[in-house]
């Protein structure tokens, strides 16, 4: 009976992934040539990483980056060096915000979240206004011409800030492109996208603490003055933390999944497209790809 139990789990197990592959395969095939090139890229850019990291070794990497997160501590002004970078990395197409908030926790400890957290909420409010303000225009032919943005207009202007929240502290899309989905999107207030950014913050303070504790399992001279309990403990604090962050990521992704498909008052349909667009975040907001005017309007105005 057990083994009967166990078969049909593996199975089902199998079929799930079966089920998972050929979706994003499918998802994969309706790319156009630009979202292809993003994910061949960003395939080899984390390939290259992981084999620069089996190469150098990561003890030798590890070092480095604790001797880099010590330099800027013992600088007088080092924590505004930080802050800018988190204005760098909020900001498309730049990457890196989860490693720049484990650097601060690498640069200064626990004393490295408020860093972490206010160079985020101000370099993501710049990002917002930025955007906002350069592709106003663009944001309003967009919105006119993409059915399903104006579908995820809408049902965020339903439900307002709690929905946005949500979405915000969901992984999908992540910190670059949420600052840009939440700026392409014109039901969306500043002051919402303000507030919704705290709610990130348990999530900093989280990678802080994994910073701050491979920072002292870095440092070959801290290392080798730990027993083994202290060593044990740093590596399940910082495993502990990132499978913490990573089961709350999927719980709240799937809770803003379930609340945008079953909104009161608003078609199924709606929904439908309105999941659809943010899924495709990555690939199709108006402020990260080339945007294509419609046929019709294009030949009316050249005419």
């Amino acid at each position: 009976m057990a083994a009967d139990g166990n078969r049909e789990r593996i199975r089902i197990a199998v079929a799930q992934v079966k089920q998972l592959s050929w979706a994003a395969l499918q998802r994969y095939r309706r790319l156009n040539t630009y979202s292809k090139l993003f994910v061949w890229g960003t395939f080899f850019l984390y390939a290259s990483l992981g084999f620069t990291i089996l190469y150098i070794g990561p003890d030798r990497i590890g070092q480095a980056l604790y001797n880099f997160a010590q330099k800027i501590s013992h600088y007088p002004f080092g924590w505004l060096i930080l802050l800018a970078l988190f204005f760098a990395v909020s900001c498309p197409p730049a990457v890196g915000h989860t490693t720049l908030v484990t650097l601060c926790g690498y640069a200064y400890g626990m004393k490295g979240f408020p860093i972490a957290a206010g160079g985020s909420l101000l370099g993501s409010a710049f990002a917002f206004g930025i955007l906002r303000f350069l592709f106003s225009r663009r944001l309003q032919k967009w919105s006119q011409s993409n059915e399903k943005w104006q579908a995820l207009e809408t049902v965020i202007a339903t439900k307002g800030l709690p929905l946005i929240v949500l979405i915000r502290a969901s992984p999908f899309p992540p910190w670059v492109y949420s600052n840009t989905l939440f700026a392409s999107i014109q039901s969306v207030a500043f002051w919402q996208f303000f507030l919704a950014t705290f709610v990130v913050f348990p999530k900093i303070a989280i990678f802080v603490l994994v910073g701050s504790r491979l920072a002292s399992l870095s440092d070959g001279e801290q290392r080798s003055h730990m027993d083994t309990t202290t060593k044990i403990l740093n590596i399940s604090i910082s495993v502990g933390g990132v499978l913490i962050t990573a089961l709350a990521s999927w719980v709240i992704y799937r809770a803003m999944r379930k609340e945008i498909l079953h909104l009161q008052g608003v078609p199924p349909e709606i929904d439908e497209l309105a999941a659809e667009a943010l899924e495709e975040a990555e690939e199709g907001a108006p402020l990260l790809g080339p945007h294509h005017e419609p046929r019709d309007r294009y030949d009316g105005s050249s005419a």
